[in-house]
């Protein structure tokens, strides 16, 4: 895989179309027969390809257009878990809003594979490097409710394992890079150190190509603050462990890019564009903050994307600021 330097991508999410829906959660049961569903997700999914295309994306996704959730597409190739009878509980350190999750109702194993049939059909439909991703252990812990295990830890080990196989069969069918999506640890700071930091090791046991931990602060809300807890703490953690590079928010926190200081000489995906509706910001703007992150990672390192996913958004606003992406990287790469 060979990438420009300032590597332009997307975090993974984009947008559905109206016809397929709008929601971040959507219930497959309402959709149609299987042939029929099959026919447009396979629609939604070229669609999302050739906007990344059109906007330059150098690494492209597929979109995440057959998801469910981003965790329960890849829940339900394991054994172990309950989609039917869901619990209400608290996620995320939120107290203060519960979501029905599936239940933890014995040992967590994998069953099959998840999404090699995806990547395989974005392989067929473009000649762009993939990048595919899967939920981490803790935000699995975090985002189930736990019947059976009763123990954090272990549950996360076999969680990861499960993640680790589905990783090394992508990784064999020509997967480019691999992402982990952890919005947990940047809450749990502490049971990253205790458990979590082990269990992304799991993860990446026999994975050679280049992997990524997105530590999201999750889909915007607006009037709610999102980054309670800051990353040097949890770089420093994950630091000893074998991932390659980190997924980073800088646009709607406006951390100082110094942070990434603490990302040492690994790989970095540089969040530079809101991903919350309204306005994309000026391309200035966004070329002023990778020039900021290249006093502190080297132009073959950094790849750049928007904070989160750009599911939330409309098609339009999310192919306006993936293309805002490539014009901010092309300004910056020619002063390079």
């Amino acid at each position: 895989m060979k990438l420009p330097p300032i590597a332009v991508t997307t975090v993974g999410s984009l947008p559905r179309p109206g016809w397929l829906g709008h929601q971040t959660d959507i219930d497959m049961t309402l959709l149609p027969a299987p042939e029929v569903l099959q026919e447009a997700l396979d629609d939604a999914t070229l669609l999302a390809l050739r906007e990344q295309e059109a906007a330059g994306i150098d690494l492209v996704t597929d979109g995440e257009q057959r998801r469910s959730t981003f965790i329960n597409h890849i829940l339900e190739s394991m054994e172990g878990f309950d989609f039917v009878e869901r619990r209400e509980k608290s996620i995320r350190r939120n107290n203060t809003r519960t979501r029905l999750v599936p239940r933890v109702v014995g040992p967590v194993r994998r069953k099959r594979t998840a999404a090699t049939a995806d990547l395989a059909f974005v392989k067929a439909h473009s000649t762009l490097p993939v990048k595919m991703a899967v939920p981490g252990p803790l935000t699995v812990v975090d985002t189930t409710f736990d019947e059976y295990y009763h123990d954090e830890a272990a549950l996360a080990m076999d969680v990861a394992a499960a993640i680790n196989a589905e990783l090394l069969d992508l990784q064999a069918a020509g997967c480019d890079v691999l992402q982990i999506d952890e919005p947990a640890m940047t809450r749990y700071h502490e049971k990253t150190a205790e458990f979590a930091a082990r269990a992304l090791d799991r993860c990446l046991e026999g994975v050679t190509a280049p992997t990524f931990v997105h530590l999201c602060y999750g889909y915007p809300r607006p009037g709610q603050r999102q980054h309670h807890y800051t990353y040097p703490e949890l770089l420093e953690v994950l630091m000893g462990t074998k991932i390659s590079g980190f997924s980073l928010e800088f646009a709607r926190s406006g951390y100082d890019p110094a942070i990434l200081k603490g990302c040492g000489d690994r790989l970095v995906m540089y969040g530079c564009v809101n991903p919350g509706e309204g306005d994309p910001e000026s391309v200035e703007l966004v070329a002023s903050r990778i020039r900021g992150a290249l006093n502190y990672i080297d132009p073959s390192r950094l790849l750049i994307a928007p904070d989160c996913g750009l599911m939330t958004e409309s098609r339009e606003s999310a192919s306006a600021k993936m293309a805002l992406l490539s014009a901010a990287a092309r300004v910056v790469r020619a002063g390079l």
